[in-house]
């Protein structure tokens, strides 16, 4: 009972001793005199001495701690409280002193009485010392907390901090030392943050480059998704896009940019995003990048008035890195990669700089981003008309103007003028036409060095109708015919039709996107096609008809197969005139020349022709081993003829197909080309002397002509038509096997004439070849007189043909 009584006491003295030391702390230095008495009227004083010691040890550690900053005026007030510190520690031994006198000698209380009054006035000065403290606290700690936000790089927030330090705390401790120490380095601080943020902006801008064409990837994603979707939309009016406008875009990046604004403790520059499905939606190109550390540069530069400061060195870096940007690399052309990594940085500079255009007021303007683009799109141009101009492959054209036209819209939606792009476009597709021709040229170099250059034989219905369908031929009397049977024409025919329908879509591709009109389209594709008849098919027609090896089948199906494809040209404008909806009577409206083409390789195929013909007859005249001197008949005609009319009879047999004046005009060219050859060969001057005998083996091989001519080996002469090439021979022959003189002599001149082909200086050398041959022929050798005769004869006629010479030419 007695224990528990004691530590009711013990408890109550601890509490009042508490409540003692919580008046000592608040209660005025003046007013602290009864405070002390009652410590000593108890028996306790003891404890309450410990509990003091205690009290002033919790204070010096929050003291110590509240004073951890180095600074000189910090330092010194320490050491004052640790001088006012050793004056507690004598004040407690005086108390203590005092209350034993007190105790034990009252007469000392006087004297403790003054020593009570000194410990007041020393009270009094801690607790002013404790309210300077309180005072300067706020400012250690909003120090403190400056120097975290910028050991974190919270730039803004430490601008803010410096503000409210400069402003409203430094000003409340002034006269203290370490104030002054801290207001020295407030400018320093500022640069500090200027530098540090301006290094942050140096950071983003690097990065900024360097993905560049991550985030153009991005643009031109959305660009085709919109495109596609457009596309739908045409479609189907009634379905709904869900893809976001620009301004959605900006409107979302903006809050975004709110939450993640000057306080976030992140300047990354580009946020990492996986790449996308191609049919899931491609996230903004705004959304991957960070601008914060521009907004924050830009803000901090504002607060410290050095904004445009700010601004010419923000342009003056992007007008470097657009130069850089807008520099191609050499090889470029090789690959459509190096085209679209070559783009997407480009998209992805102007992107950033639209972003930044609308998301801050003044630090670019519309003039600085048009001065900007007026010279991508000049160093653009010059590059895709230097590097396009390399491209040879027809593809890889068209898929760069494809990539230009993705690139020309993704920029439009930015609101960046693209007519320039499409104007070099209509330059490219000059290129791409001359790239088309180029390569179909080496397509009809193939189709035609493959061809047999025989007609297509088909065997069944099923056939047919495939051959029908690639190119339109229509013949009721080949329909009625029974299998099998054969087209007129060979199968380079449908080859050579469906290649140039290929063409016509190749063209049309590259007209696609590029917001022309069906007229414009239609021109553009006719005078492209006619570029492919006019010379590209015609060269490739004429080079097979030059070579050396042709041969006369070949030629002749050559012109079959060039009438044909003659015809199917109105299909060909009937076709170009349903993709593109333009009617041929439309004003201006291009026509195909490819009658004009074919009808030219007709005709040196045809020519090709007469001279081919030509070289045989000339092949087989070669053979012609004649005895000039001979004074034997065969009977019967030279074999090299023989053979040679046999040649011409089975060649005229191939030109059934032919068109009727083709074969007339080879016929009639073959037949004078023979007659005029016989002529030099009986007028050639190699021939110095000839028999009557030879000149009638002669009459029997031209006999054996004039009876091919009569045979009609091509229908559609009138009567002897034909024979009209041999007249000059038939009537010169006649002249000399007749012996006719007279009539030729008395007749000649008149339009009636018998021998009115006969040319008198052709009929003198060939009298004169006929002198003095009996000296040489011992088979007139016992007609010796009448041989003379002759020669008088021949020498009076001779003579008087060159009198009828001489006469005529006077």
């Amino acid at each position: 009972m007695e224990r528990v009584k004691m530590a009711e006491e013990s408890l109550e003295t601890a509490a009042e001793h508490e409540r003692i030391l919580r008046e000592i702390e608040s209660t005025d230095t003046a007013c602290i005199g009864p405070t002390l008495r009652s410590v000593y009227d108890g028996e306790e004083h003891g404890r309450f001495m410990e509990k003091l010691e205690t009290r002033i040890r919790n204070h010096d550690r929050e003291i110590e701690k509240m004073c951890n900053f180095h600074y000189q005026g910090f330092v010194d007030s320490i050491t004052e409280l640790l001088k006012v510190r050793g004056e507690a520690q004598k004040l407690k031994n005086q108390v203590t002193d005092t209350n034993r006198k007190l105790q034990h000698e009252g007469k000392e209380l006087v004297i403790a009485m003054e020593e009570l009054k000194q410990c007041r006035l020393q009270q009094r000065n801690i607790s002013a010392t404790v309210d300077k403290l309180m005072l300067c606290l706020p400012v250690l700690e909003m120090y403190s907390k400056l120097r975290d936000q910028m050991k974190t790089k919270r730039h803004y927030p430490a601008l803010k901090t410096l503000e409210h330090l400069e402003h409203t705390y430094l000003p409340q401790v002034s006269h203290y030392r370490f104030c002054k120490v801290m207001v020295d380095n407030i400018p320093k601080l500022r640069e500090e943050i200027k530098d540090v943020s301006m290094s942050d902006l140096k950071d983003f801008l690097e990065s900024i480059r360097k993905h560049s064409d991550k985030i153009g990837e991005t643009a031109m994603k959305q660009a085709q998704q919109q495109r596609n979707l457009d596309n739908i939309v045409l479609q189907q009016p009634r379905l709904g896009s869900k893809r976001k406008s620009k301004k959605d875009v900006y409107t979302i990046f903006d809050t975004e940019v709110e939450s993640t604004s000057p306080k976030s403790e992140q300047d990354s520059g580009i946020l990492d995003v996986e790449d996308e499905e191609d049919d899931e939606e491609v996230p903004g190109a705004q959304d991957l990048v960070d601008f914060s550390p521009v907004y924050r540069c830009l803000h901090i530069y504002s607060v410290l008035g050095a904004r445009e400061t700010f601004e010419n060195y923000y342009r003056k870096q992007r007008r470097k890195q657009a130069r850089l940007v807008l520099q191609p690399p050499s090889n470029m052309h090789e690959t459509l990669d190096g085209y679209r990594k070559y783009f997407n940085q480009i998209v992805g500079f102007f992107v950033v700089e639209d972003h930044i255009l609308h998301t801050t007021q003044g630090l670019v303007n519309r003039a600085y981003i048009d001065e900007l683009w007026e010279m991508a799109l000049s160093k653009t141009i010059a590059a895709l008309r230097t590097h396009s101009s390399y491209c040879s492959d027809p593809n890889l054209v068209l898929d760069l103007k494809n990539l230009i036209v993705l690139f020309a819209d993704t920029l439009q939606v930015y609101g960046f003028p693209v007519n320039q792009l499409f104007d070099m476009l209509l330059e490219i597709r000059d290129q791409y036409s001359e790239t088309l021709l180029k390569k179909w040229a080496g397509v009809f170099r193939n189709i035609l060095d493959s061809d047999n250059y025989s007609p297509i034989p088909v065997t069944s219905e099923e056939t047919y109708k495939k051959v029908v369908g690639q190119f339109p031929f229509q013949d009721t009397e080949l329909e009625k015919q029974p299998f099998p049977k054969k087209f007129p024409f060979s199968e380079f025919v449908p080859k050579v039709y469906n290649q140039i329908k290929e063409f016509i879509y190749a063209c049309l591709k590259f007209s696609e996107d590029l917001h022309l009109s069906s007229t414009e389209v239609d021109d553009m594709i006719r005078k492209s096609t006619n570029l492919l008849l006019t010379r590209t098919l015609s060269n490739s027609l004429q080079n097979v008809i030059k070579r050396k090896n042709i041969g006369l089948t070949e030629l002749v199906q050559i012109i079959i197969n060039t009438t044909h494809l003659e015809k199917s040209c109105k299909y060909l404008e009937e076709f170009i005139t349903n993709i593109t909806n333009v009617l041929p009577e439309t004003v201006h409206t291009t026509k195909l020349y490819g009658t004009t083409t074919f009808k030219d390789a007709r005709h040196a195929a045809e020519e090709e022709i007469y001279t081919n013909l030509n070289q045989k007859i000339d092949q087989f005249l070669q053979l012609a081993d004649y005895d000039w001197m001979t004074g034997e008949l065969d009977n019967k005609a030279s074999d090299y003829l023989v053979d040679l009319i046999a040649f011409l009879r089975s060649t005229f047999a191939v030109f059934t197909h032919l068109p009727g004046k083709v074969a007339q005009t080879a016929c009639m060219s073959a037949c004078k080309h023979l007659a005029t050859s016989l002529m030099q060969l009986l007028l050639e001057a190699e021939v110095r002397q000839l028999t009557l005998g030879a000149l009638q083996q002669f009459n029997l091989d031209v006999r054996e002509c004039e009876q091919f001519a009569r045979s009609g080996p091509v229908p559609g002469f009138q009567e002897d038509t034909l024979q009209l090439a041999f007249i000059d021979l038939r009537q010169l022959l006649d002249l000399f096997i007749q012996w006719d003189w007279s009539t030729y002599l008395a007749d000649y001149g008149q339009p009636n004439c018998k021998y009115l082909r006969v040319n008198p200086v052709t009929a003198l050398t060939l009298l004169e070849k006929m002198k003095d041959t009996s000296r040489k022929n011992n088979m007139f050798a016992q007609f010796r007189k009448n041989e003379r005769d002759k020669q008088k004869l021949i020498d009076t006629v001779a003579k008087q043909l060159r009198g009828l010479i001489s006469s005529h030419h006077s």
